[in-house]
């Protein structure tokens, strides 16, 4: 399998399927593409953009596709919960941000390195990250139980989705509760999201209408 991304720097949806391979020990090889390249399009799926996993024959462009799939095609690596309610409100929480949150994901943009304490904020943004923090509290209080840190006890896909949404907490420096804050922490030390972060770092690739202040070398 080939899972097609963007810079990691910047590419939140490329993260969540790249997390859920990488942290799942599923062999796969990456093939990045700059957001800047002239033919990034040509890379990039059928909807021209990223992630895109290629499987043989199969191509899959959208990123909440891309995991079902993978669930479906590893089933011994139980990337879902296995009980029937925690898999149907874990799903849950994955579409309800895929399909939303516009306030949190226009004004807090996904940039991993960048530290903007306080940018972007305003009360609808603020709404946002309530509902969030309690999704999280939820799922933590009704299905975690003492198997884990994670939102459902052990690692699932709805982490994997939360992932890029921990790091615009850090990057923005967001006032988060104890247990939302705990919560970041703990995704911030899977080595697969450690990995991600340090290759973010290296990249050197900007966006300059955004990051003047960060023009390449």
């Amino acid at each position: 399998m080939k899972l097609v991304i963007g810079n990691k720097n910047y590419s939140s949806w490329s993260l969540r399927p790249w997390l859920v391979l990488s942290h799942a020990g599923i062999p796969f090889e990456e093939h990045k593409v700059s957001f800047n390249a002239a033919d990034f399009k040509a890379h990039a799926g059928p909807a021209g953009k990223v992630p895109v996993l290629i499987d043989g024959d199969l191509t899959i462009w959208d990123s909440l596709a891309i995991v079902e799939y993978l669930a479906e095609k590893f089933p011994d690596k139980h990337l879902w919960p296995a009980a029937p309610a925690a898999r149907a409100v874990a799903r849950a929480i994955c579409a309800e941000f895929h399909a939303g949150f516009p306030s949190l994901r226009n004004n807090l943009a996904s940039n991993m390195t960048a530290r903007l304490p306080g940018r972007g904020w305003n009360v609808a943004v603020q709404r946002e990250i309530d509902r969030v923090c309690a999704l999280w509290r939820d799922a933590r209080a009704r299905f975690a139980g003492d198997r884990g840190p994670f939102l459902f006890g052990e690692f699932s896909i709805a982490d994997a989705y939360y992932a890029p949404v921990t790091r615009r907490f850090v990057t923005y420096a967001v006032s988060l509760p104890d247990d939302a804050a705990r919560y970041v922490e703990t995704i911030a030390a899977l080595p697969a999201m450690q990995a991600w972060l340090a290759e973010a770092a290296t990249e050197n690739d900007f966006f300059v209408e955004d990051e003047p202040y960060r023009l390449p070398p």
